[in-house]
């Protein structure tokens, strides 16, 4: 008898987009003469740089001949990507990074799930709430969640930590100790950031009870204030407690092409249950060698050409794009008299709902009365409840006929 792991019958309902991917398929299928208007998930629009591009081409003219052909490639990423990121993302910012503690892979959300596989079972799992949900369905599925309670929307393993407007949506330490803690600004989904400071409370926390920061840097291209740190590294002290993930998905424009990296730096520890230091870096590394083959040649050629001097430029203007419908959203959704926030330093724009609405009735209504799609709060966890979010990815027309359509 083959028998399955029943940890996946914890996971509740289907994953959330491909949820709203259903709905919306049926409204469509039952009004084809409707134009429907994506603002819910985070996939971009704007077509790649032509820097990046170019990149590409030239390096599948390389597989033309056998002088310039290339198979396997090193499983961590090739030296001329990785270089590039320690210079431009972490060296710029005052922050050393060697590259054997950079590992490309072909997302952050794949990096995000498979982390767990180096961490014990027993360890006690901390989420801000709401939250991205892979955080949360990947540590369902290590087994480390518990049992799922339909009353409370909750899992009894799990410490949730509310960000909400009630907090102005800085969450605060677990009142229990803790072990493994998902941090992601500028968040997804409120787009709400954390300050130097804020963030250093948490790195404190973490060094004083051995915890791990698994911080989601996916949307730190969108950071426009001075105090915001792009990297949890530009705090003193988190190079011994922190795990962060970067993606080129949102920064370039890689739904499609798939490209992002993992930096787990070589003073991170973790301990055996005799209590003996284990570097995780080289537990990554064992793990990443494994099951992973490399991201393709011609995809880190292509981002690699993302830190040159016009690959910058080209990266910004789209960028400068969607954070301008993210402005666009926050200012229309004001003047119909909504509450919002986020919008500035992310793509994100977080909906108050007025008291008493459910975020997947206001789904509903606003799919079938604006044909206009977002994503319902609590979706992200029961704290998202009352709340829902747009995103700035879609085109300007669509993004200004989207709020216009709200509006009435």
């Amino acid at each position: 008898m083959i028998k399955i792991n029943e940890n996946f019958l914890e996971l509740q309902d289907s994953y959330l987009f491909a949820t709203i991917a259903k709905k919306v398929a049926e409204f469509t299928k039952e009004n084809p003469d409707k134009k429907v208007i994506k603002l819910g998930i985070g996939d971009v629009t704007r077509p790649i740089p032509e820097a990046i591009l170019e990149a590409m081409h030239k390096a599948t003219d390389e597989f033309k001949k056998t002088e310039t052909f290339r198979g396997y490639g090193p499983e961590q990423g090739y030296d001329f990507l990785r270089e590039k990121i320690k210079e431009n993302d972490y060296k710029t910012r005052g922050v050393e990074i060697d590259i054997d503690e950079i590992f490309v892979s072909d997302g952050a959300k794949c990096d995000c799930g498979n982390i767990v596989d180096i961490f014990s079972q027993d360890n006690k799992v901390a989420i801000t709430d709401p939250v991205y949900p892979v955080y949360l369905d990947t540590n369902v599925m290590s087994g480390r969640s518990g049992k799922y309670n339909k009353e409370s929307d909750k899992y009894e393993n799990i410490v949730y930590i509310p960000a909400t407007s009630k907090n102005n949506f800085v969450p605060e330490l677990p009142k229990e100790k803790v072990d493994m803690i998902y941090l992601c600004y500028p968040n997804n989904p409120t787009g709400t950031t954390l300050t130097k400071e804020q963030l250093k409370v948490w790195v404190d926390y973490a060094k004083e009870n051995k915890a791990i920061i698994l911080f989601d840097a996916a949307y730190e291209a969108f950071i426009s204030d001075e105090d915001v740190p792009h990297s949890i590294y530009e705090i003193e002290g988190a190079k011994e407690v922190a795990i962060e993930f970067r993606s080129f998905s949102k920064t370039a424009g890689f739904t499609g092409i798939r490209c992002a990296f993992v930096v787990i730096p070589k003073q991170l520890k973790g301990y055996s249950e005799s209590g003996e230091e284990i570097s995780l870096n080289k537990l990554w590394n064992r793990r990443h060698c494994t099951k992973f083959n490399g991201v393709s040649y011609v995809t880190q050629r292509a981002a690699e050409a993302i830190y040159t001097e016009e690959g910058k430029k080209q990266v910004k203007e789209n960028i400068d794009y969607y954070k301008e419908n993210a402005k666009i959203i926050k200012k229309g959704l004001e003047e119909a008299g909504y509450t919002v926030y986020g919008g500035v330093n992310s793509p994100y724009v977080w909906l108050k709902l007025p008291d008493g609405v459910k975020s997947w009735d206001f789904f509903d209504k606003l799919l079938t009365k604006a044909n206009v799609v977002g994503t319902p709060g609590v979706g992200f966890g029961p704290s998202g409840e009352g709340y829902f979010r747009l995103t700035g990815f879609g085109t300007k027309e669509n993004t200004i006929e989207a709020i216009e359509r709200i509006k009435k």
